[in-house]
């Protein structure tokens, strides 16, 4: 007999009754109940009438599951192999259809409605039988997949041309297409009540922190939200300073970027639905430095990262500098470039911090609308506009020639970080100098720039100092920091990532010397 909607939800709130009934259509009247005869519940009763007129029920979601291994592999093996069996007397049909009729792999028993509920929607079918409380799941997700192509936010310049995708198997894949080594270990969790979003922590056991990896582990653990659809869902809840402007967790969509950062003793976190995957725990050198580096010439890319230290600077306090100096501070400057700059402000109407802060929230408005705005016509409007805007402030006189020089420079020192959300930290932190400058002179500048390397040096992600090697002072770790020394020299992993297997090649060794023996 069919149950009551009121039955049917205090059944599914309560885990006592959330047993499966051995009545096949009171199973199915709860499913159908529960998810409110949705179209998309695919429900296919059959009848076997050489198996003692067993009536059996495969339920799935259309879209989310193969249509074709199921009528391959489960529909027509299914009949045929009971045909065939249908002399030979079957003590138990259940055991029966799993070892024997089943060509289609992970095969599992379903007792209670939690259970089955999260297998057809996580793309699988479940087969009920009447008079049997036990069910069984079949691994049946649909295949499809958006292809690996090349990155989009990260260019590769020299290196894996390909990048991860939205399905978290096929990034799992890609990472142990790298880390072919059987201490590639992956913990799972579902985090979400409604999504149930499938999360992934990928470490490397005997090279991470086991402390470290006990201590992702909890966090999510400790997760209480409804949905996650995105990495940035669970940022929030497992970065340690909630309230810093710099990032606290790493984000790349390059697989061999987190196998590097894995071998480091570091850990990945995968979300099922996202190309993005983050790696914890994150030092603010991780920020400015690329792939590529590792890929070429080392003294190449030692210039490189310098460079990237001196366009932080830049992109930093310029503005700022322009404004103290002008403002303050204009014996600091040549005689000639004082009746320069004060000959292009003649007839600026603003100060020097108006004229600033007019020049960097117009780009920061360009910036971000060729962001928005559809990819083939949003780099040339941001390119148009800027020189347009530009020139006609010039000439209309409302700012001068050389603070779009500053700007214009700015903005492209800001766009020499591999990574995008330090980037925008830059961008924010500009205007509180600008407006200390404008206070202060370099005074207010220089203040702001140690209340920002205070700030720094007491974050922390997951215990590890987020300005280390830098301080604490690791000399050993100095070979990859700023400058980087060649592959021969780079022997040992950053110390705080990794107490347990700290030279790179030791397992190599001790091998060796165990043959050797």
């Amino acid at each position: 007999m069919p149950v009551s909607e009121n039955n049917n939800t205090s059944q599914l709130q309560n885990p006592s009754t959330n047993l499966l009934h051995t009545s096949l259509s009171e199973n199915i009247y709860t499913i159908k109940e529960a998810l409110g005869n949705s179209n998309d519940v695919i429900i296919r009763e059959i009848t076997l009438n050489k198996l003692n007129n067993q009536s059996i029920a495969l339920i799935n979601i259309d879209g989310i599951s193969d249509k074709n291994v199921i009528t391959d592999f489960i529909l027509e093996d299914l009949m045929l192999e009971i045909d065939n069996g249908s002399d030979n007397k079957v003590t138990n049909i259940n055991d029966y259809i799993k070892k024997q009729c089943l060509a289609v792999g992970g095969a599992k028993d379903i007792l209670d409605f939690t259970a089955f509920f999260a297998s057809i929607l996580n793309g699988e079918t479940v087969i009920l039988l009447e008079g049997q409380s036990i069910a069984i799941a079949t691994d049946t997700k649909s295949a499809k997949d958006r292809a690996v192509t090349e990155p989009q936010t990260e260019s590769v310049i020299r290196g894996p041309r390909e990048s991860f995708t939205e399905t978290l198997r096929t990034n799992t894949a890609l990472i142990r297409r790298k880390i072919k080594s059987p201490d590639l270990w992956i913990k799972s969790r579902i985090i979400g009540d409604v999504t149930q979003t499938d999360v992934a922590v990928m470490y490397i056991n005997g090279i991470a922190n086991d402390k470290i990896v006990q201590e992702v582990l909890d966090r999510l653990d400790n997760i209480v939200i409804d949905g996650v659809l995105e990495t940035g869902y669970l940022e929030d809840f497992i970065q340690d300073s909630k309230f810093s402007l710099f990032p606290m967790i790493y984000n790349t969509e390059r697989p061999d970027v987190v196998a590097a950062e894995l071998l480091e003793g570091k850990i990945a976190i995968l979300v099922d639905g996202t190309p993005l995957v983050l790696t914890v725990p994150v030092i603010f050198t991780s920020f400015l430095q690329a792939a590529e580096d590792y890929y070429q010439n080392w003294i190449i890319s030692s210039l490189i990262r310098l460079l990237r230290f001196f366009g932080i600077c830049l992109a930093l306090v310029m503005p700022s500098l322009y404004v103290a100096i002008t403002t303050f501070h204009q014996e600091m400057l040549p005689t000639a470039m004082l009746i320069s700059i004060a000959s292009q402000r003649e007839g600026v109407p603003f100060p020097a911090v108006v004229e600033a802060l007019i020049m960097e929230i117009a780009f920061e408005i360009l910036r971000e609308a060729g962001l928005r705005m559809p990819r083939t016509i949003g780099p040339a409007v941001s390119i148009v506009g800027t020189l347009v805007i530009g020139q006609a402030a010039v000439e209309a006189g409302v700012v001068s020639a050389v603070m779009v020089i500053i700007v214009a420079l700015t903005a492209i020192c800001s766009f020499l970080f591999p990574s995008y959300g330090l980037s925008n930290t830059i961008r924010v932190l500009r205007f509180p100098l600008m407006i200390l400058a404008a206070m202060f002179g370099l005074f207010g500048v220089m203040f702001g720039i140690m209340m920002i390397i205070l700030h720094l040096c007491s974050l922390r992600s997951f215990g590890v100092p987020y300005m280390s090697p830098f301080g604490p002072l690791i000399m050993k770790d100095q070979k990859d920091a700023m400058i980087l020394f060649p592959r021969r020299d780079l022997l040992t992993r950053p110390r705080l990532f990794s107490q347990k297997n700290k030279v790179r090649e030791q397992r190599y060794h001790e091998e060796i010397k165990r043959n050797q023996h």
